[in-house]
């Protein structure tokens, strides 16, 4: 995979040597021996419920519920997979040390990726940040910095899990305890040998891990989860859900994702197919495993990839992904604008079906599956954006989003690479203001801001080459100021080139005659694209504004590209849009 010529502030941070460690006691160097984390842990966060005492996560005596972290499905020794990292659970009973206070240990570390997963959390009341380094297996360096959300107070819009308790010893607080799984940068295709903990006591870590890249993988279709809404109820039920490749391959893997759960959910079988229509497919639906297993359960806010299977996806083609879920579902991860008819079937596992007779009832969303990956390929390209991005007003069951033409030009041209290309776009989605909350029963599926969501949906996405961002109007129509748009953009911009890829900023189209693209929006809006044309954050630029607006006024969309409220382009404009875009800057 093609990567970003490190920029020389960037180099500097990530070649630096580091300082070497020193005693707290006699100020004097140490070279301590890298030990696994496990035999680090000083510090005891988890407690049975009927012995709150035992211990003492924050100095002040609160701890977690391990009642809770069991309902959630977080079990002492349980691999999790959170953002593509796979990390373990302190395998430690209620009362035992299971997570260290970050004082510059040195921790065994193998691997060889693109970035260094920890679950952590911090309890200062504010994030706990500090500094460390990554040792090479080839005697380099590189520093990082890393930030732990506080437990009871940071943001549950990015939190891997929440459980509903904090111990105490004076009883059970109903109150949110969270866990975070944060990333850092790692120099690209070098093997890591250990990593030195940043110092502040503050900061605990529970595990770590180096989230290893997606060599042979493609992503040919992903999708964002916007909210987490109640379904259902869905007992003992099939989901058959139609899905649009971009490119294709010899192999196939799907991901699911519990995102924003409380509970784990059980898949208990699973199935991919090509679709011939409707809930109908093609030839015999081939079944799909899960570490060997025919189904798995996944721990709330965690995922699970299917094992690779020999089967050819076609490029730009409609899939049957078929799972059966055998308990009780009452709420679920979606992605609520699918502009694609999906179906659920009658009581039963119906994920091998040949036939549609079981699928009864259609649905409009996508819930829990997020990625469909193919075998090979050249890597994809991730956009992220609001409802222009997600279809919104394109032709249900077309396939005809921006980002489906943009793969067709890709398959059809021998230029440039052909790309998978993943459309991350949510309807409502701002860039720096959450629509939903990111815990509890989502109302609102306008999703986590694009800043929050960040690392989830394009850091670590399958083999992501290129971002394109191309969001902005909702936070002006909302009251947002360019310079607070500019600034989440910059930042976007910043933390991709970190981990290499390559960053594209769209302009925002006009939206004049909508109800809420007032003068003060659209003058909020020109700012933010003149910032853009003219900034050296992005790798380049794609002037969107310019190819949909009306040359005679430029604060409204052209009435051909119109799709009749304003906002929205049509079949035609998105399709503009597609045609716009230089291949080779991808």
């Amino acid at each position: 995979m093609h990567r970003r010529v490190w920029g020389p502030a960037v180099a500097l941070a990530l070649l630096m040597m580091a300082v070497p460690t020193a005693s707290a006691k006699t100020g004097l160097p140490t070279r301590a021996e890298p030990l696994p984390l496990e035999r680090l842990f000083d510090n005891t966060a988890v407690s049975d419920d009927a012995r709150p005492g035992e211990a003492d996560f924050d100095g002040s005596g609160g701890s977690l519920s391990a009642r809770d972290l069991t309902a959630a499905g977080w079990t002492p020794g349980r691999t999790l997979t959170v953002q593509g990292a796979r990390l373990t659970w302190p395998r430690r009973a209620a009362g035992q040390p299971d997570n260290v206070r970050a004082d510059g240990q040195s921790v065994r570390v193998r691997g060889r990726g693109e970035a260094l997963a920890f679950l952590v959390a911090g309890t200062a009341g504010d994030a706990a940040t500090g500094t460390g380094v990554v040792r090479y297996a080839n005697g380099s360096r590189s520093s990082y910095r890393l930030t732990a959300p506080d437990w009871r107070r940071g943001p549950l819009a990015t939190k891997a899990v929440a459980l509903p308790h904090v111990n105490t010893p004076g009883g059970q607080l109903a109150e949110k305890a969270r866990l975070y799984v944060v990333t850092v940068p790692l120099v690209h295709g070098r093997a890591v040998s250990s990593v030195q903990l940043p110092r502040n006591a503050d900061l605990h870590v529970f595990a770590l891990s180096v989230r290893a890249g997606a060599p042979g993988w493609t992503g040919s279709w992903a999708t964002s989860t916007s909210g987490y809404t109640a379904v259902g109820p869905w007992t003992d039920r099939t989901l058959r859900l139609v899905v649009h490749t971009s490119a294709g391959g010899p192999r196939v893997r799907i991901r699911l994702d519990n995102t924003f759960a409380a509970a784990p959910v059980r898949i208990g079988s699973a199935t991919v197919a090509v679709q011939a229509s409707g809930a109908s497919p093609r030839s015999a639906p081939v079944p799909l495993s899960f570490r060997g297993a025919a189904g798995t359960e996944i721990p709330a806010g965690a995922q699970a990839f299917s094992d690779p299977l020999g089967f050819d996806v076609p490029a730009d083609a409609n899939l049957l992904v078929s799972f059966h879920l055998p308990g009780t579902v009452t709420a679920a991860p979606v992605h609520s604008l699918a502009v694609q008819r999906s179906y659920l079937s009658e009581p039963g596992d119906h994920a091998a079906d040949a036939t549609p007779d079981a699928y009864t009832s259609a649905i409009s969303n996508w819930p829990l599956l997020t990625g469909v990956d193919v075998g090979g390929g050249p890597g994809s390209v991730v956009l992220l954006g609001d409802s222009i991005t997600d279809g919104e007003k394109s032709t249900p069951d077309a396939n005809l989003r921006w980002g489906d033409v943009l793969a067709r030009r890709l398959r059809d041209q021998d230029v440039v690479p052909h790309y998978g290309v993943l459309n991350h776009g949510i309807s409502a989605n701002r860039v720096v203001t959450d629509r939903y909350p990111g815990d509890g029963i989502s109302t609102d599926t306008g999703g986590v801001s694009a800043l929050n969501r960040l690392d989830r949906d394009v850091l670590a996405q399958t083999s992501a080459r290129t971002a394109i961002v191309f969001q902005g109007v909702n936070d002006v129509r909302w009251g947002a100021s360019a310079d607070q748009v500019i600034a989440g953009l910059r930042e976007i911009a910043d933390r991709a080139h970190a981990r290499g890829l390559r960053v594209l900023a769209a302009t925002i189209v006009p939206c004049e005659g909508e109800a809420r693209c007032t003068a003060a929006a659209d003058a909020g809006r020109s700012a933010v694209n003149g910032w853009i044309r003219s900034s050296s954050s992005f790798d380049g630029v794609l002037d969107f504004d310019a190819v949909l607006r009306d040359p005679a006024r430029p604060s409204r969309m052209l009435p051909v590209y119109d799709s009749g409220d304003h906002l929205h382009p049509g079949n035609a404009g998105l399709a503009a849009l597609a045609e716009a875009v230089d291949l080779r800057v991808l």
